[in-house]
């Protein structure tokens, strides 16, 4: 379909009707080359536009955004002088109007009558996309068939968020210049966008009639204000609790963890959103990861999570989702959105493969990212907690646990195999080094923990709605405390992890 979509029909697709306006001055440059005159004549006949792409200011869903389209028909959307002045002034002018900016690329790259000129203005175009970013405003783009070359490795892939089409052709070089520089065909599927996403290189594939409902929940989340924090009066009642019991024994915790009906993060999610878009992850929907921009009770936030079962099996946690947690992280920092981890793994992947991607390195970062982000950050562990896996993730402001939920080094069975040879005693060493949601707490590693009855697996919709009202509630309290204090308290708050042990 996309295609035959011109630019003037797919921000037709997107924007409200009536509403855009166009922010393009006429193009009056006359190039000495005849045959590129002629070019550009044949282009603008065909098309109706005077260059290859369309920018202006438009509404989704009532809310106002600028955007940038490019239009294939006219020289396959290539990038020159003209093109490239278009594109830089409509990012600025979204930036000093403070407006969300959407791009929608499609070009074969560079033109090339233009050489290294136009080449050149990808670095003008980049800066004016990194100044709009840095300004806190959101960039978000949408990969069209095909967007190659320098718009693909520029402007193209910086979003904050990098929707695709499917089926689209994505890469550096195109198809044609490789075989006729490396004599060989490049493999069909390794520029198609549904192979990206698998990798964690782009953020969903989208079909284009499905866009614009994507975009309104996106930027209803990344635009939207956290609510004030309430006044201890008007908080409306958390869900009912459980009455209180005793805590549940470690090594019970453990299995309950691992049953296949307990609530994982995805429908933790769906149960207690207002507002959710779900992002694609490395390895796709059987991916160990899931990423998330949502709203809780009137509280915005960007959501990273482990999915630890696809069926019966457990999903390894790799290099792959561990740098789409810092990148997610990161783009929750530059748009001022807290962060909510969700810590429910059984760890990171344990294989040759992983050694050679650098898990151990990847887990490291991610404790930099989190420990340095100046964004609230709210941990919530889930169920299990296994070893680097879930520690790369921990590293909050506050941490919540579910009543069974339980955090180690390694799963109760990896610590009797050290400690005694054999896994036979995986359960009186759970019990005996702490491990459960209470103990933590106990310990200051856990801040709040919410109760289960005595299983979350046979309460889902009750215990998601006790988590979600507690997610929120923190979320509330953690952005309404002014950045240095909170920032001085997690400092702190790290400093000190462990103390009560000994």
């Amino acid at each position: 379909m996309s295609m035959s979509l011109t630019a003037h029909q797919l921000i037709g697709l997107l924007v409200d009707p009536g509403s855009f306006v166009s922010w393009d001055d006429p193009v009056i440059t006359r190039p000495r080359d005849a045959e590129y005159r002629a070019s550009l004549t044949r282009a603008r006949e065909r098309t109706g536009i005077d260059e290859a792409v369309v920018t202006g200011i438009g509404r989704i869903g009532g809310g106002q955004a600028a955007l940038i389209a490019s239009e294939f028909g006219f020289l396959g959307g290539s990038i020159g002088v003209a093109t490239a002045e278009r594109i830089t002034r409509a990012v600025e002018q979204a930036t000093a109007a403070r407006l969300p900016l959407i791009a929608l690329p499609v070009s074969g790259g560079t033109r090339m009558q233009e050489g290294s000129a136009a080449f050149l203005c990808m670095l003008r175009i980049t800066a004016a996309v990194q100044a709009h970013r840095a300004a806190g405003l959101p960039y978000l783009t949408y990969l069209r068939n095909p967007t190659m070359g320098g718009v693909f490795a520029s402007w193209g892939t910086l979003g904050h968020l990098v929707f695709a089409e499917p089926q689209a052709r994505l890469g550096f070089l195109g198809p044609r210049v490789y075989e006729e520089l490396r004599g060989v065909q490049l493999p069909p599927d390794v520029q198609r966008a549904e192979t990206l996403a698998e990798r964690g290189l782009v953020d969903a594939v989208v079909a284009p009639e499905e866009l614009r409902e994507v975009l309104r929940r996106s930027l209803s989340v990344l635009t939207r204000r956290a609510l004030p924090s309430p006044s201890p009066s008007s908080v409306p009642p958390a869900p009912v609790a459980p009455a209180p019991a005793e805590h549940p024994d470690a090594w019970e915790a453990v299995l309950r963890t691992r049953h296949p009906d307990r609530p994982g993060t995805r429908e933790l999610l769906r149960r207690t959103t207002e507002e959710l878009v779900l992002l694609d992850s490395p390895g796709g929907r059987d991916g160990a990861l899931v990423r998330a921009l949502a709203v809780l009770d009137g509280q915005p936030a960007v959501v990273v999570g482990q999915q630890r079962r696809a069926g019966a099996q457990e999903r390894p946690f790799t290099a792959a989702d561990l740098r789409s947690v810092r990148r997610t992280a990161r783009f929750a920092e530059q748009l001022g959105l807290p962060l909510v981890t969700v810590v429910d793994t059984a760890g990171a992947e344990l294989s040759v493969q992983a050694e050679l991607d650098g898990v151990a390195l990847e887990i490291a970062h991610c404790l930099t990212t989190l420990l340095s982000l100046r964004t609230p950050v709210l941990a919530v562990l889930l169920g299990q907690g296994s070893g680097g896996g879930a520690l790369a993730l921990l590293p909050a402001d506050r941490v919540l646990a579910a009543g069974n939920a339980w955090l180690a080094p390694l799963p109760p069975e990896g610590a009797s195999a050290i400690v005694h040879r054999d896994g036979s005693h995986a359960p009186e060493l759970a019990r005996a080094q702490g491990i459960g949601a209470h103990d933590l707490a106990a310990v200051g590693l856990v801040d709040t923990v919410i109760p289960e009855l005595p299983d979350a697996a046979d309460e889902p919709a009750a215990f998601c709605a006790r988590l979600g009202h507690a997610i929120a509630t923190a979320l509330a309290t953690l952005t309404a405390t002014p950045t240095t204090d909170r920032l001085t308290a997690r400092t702190t708050r790290h400093r000190r992890l462990g103390d009560l042990l000994t």
